[in-house]
């Protein structure tokens, strides 16, 4: 079971979409803000991170260049916005990310948008 993990602020959003994941099969996950996300991959084998840019503490582009300066990272990210910034988008590419979706999402488009990232890299 592929391991997901989200970093959101908004505990709503959390509770639902780690509930939507683990019935779609995945083994999801959350935290409220970014200060605990290399530790947390560091304990826990996470192929995708779905990602708030928008953080207390630390934002998503700082947590996303933690991510990717890991030894042998090979955890996914994708960015889940409610801003949408097309300066953001092309710096979170940049920077890694799979994909940039923004806030409210169809669940449909982003499960289509887990699957596809998560079948990129095997």
């Amino acid at each position: 079971m592929e391991s997901i993990l989200i970093v959101d602020d908004d505990i709503n959003l959390c509770n639902v979409l780690s509930e939507e994941l683990n019935e779609a099969g995945y083994n999801a996950k959350f935290l409220l803000n970014g200060e605990n996300v290399v530790r947390y991959l560091n304990d826990n084998k996470t192929e995708l991170v779905l990602l708030d840019l928008n953080l207390p503490g630390k934002d998503g582009f700082e947590i996303q260049a933690e991510i990717n300066s890991r030894s042998g990272s090979k955890t996914k990210i994708i960015i889940l916005t409610a801003y949408f910034d097309e300066r953001n988008a092309i710096k979170s590419a940049r920077l890694g990310a799979s994909d940039y979706l923004c806030k409210p999402y169809d669940f449909k488009d982003l499960l289509a948008s887990v699957q596809k990232v998560l079948q990129a890299r095997n």
